[in-house]
């Protein structure tokens, strides 16, 4: 005699919307912060509201200098150049927009403590 099949158990799932969660936690962020330095303007928006594929397109949120070229685009960071732009100015300006989006050292991904 075959044996029977018995129906298989409804697994029940909960699905937790963080739609709201989300908006609150960018409503919250802060506004962008223009900078000035050497002569060079340039505006940098909160380091948490940089875009999830920024990373692949850069490789690593590490590489503080790879992330402003990224943001700032050819034209600004050709105007970096001239203005003579040492590989210190682009630490404190990761450092000063890490502390201006409030994030701790250590904290951000475009961190250059991290």
């Amino acid at each position: 005699m075959p044996a029977s099949k018995k129906p298989a158990a409804v697994v029940a799932r909960e699905v937790v919307s963080l739609d709201a969660l989300a908006k609150q936690r960018r409503d919250a962020l802060p506004d962008p912060t223009t900078y000035e330095m050497w002569g060079v303007e340039f505006t940098l928006p909160p380091i948490k509201a940089l875009s999830f594929e920024l990373q692949e397109r850069v490789g690593d949120l590490n590489d503080s200098a790879g992330v402003l070229k990224e943001i700032l685009g050819d034209p600004k960071i050709k105007e970096m150049y001239a203005a003579g732009f040492q590989f210190g100015d682009i630490e404190l300006i990761a450092e000063e927009w890490q502390r201006r989006s409030g994030v701790e050292p250590g904290e951000s991904p475009a961190s250059p403590a991290s």
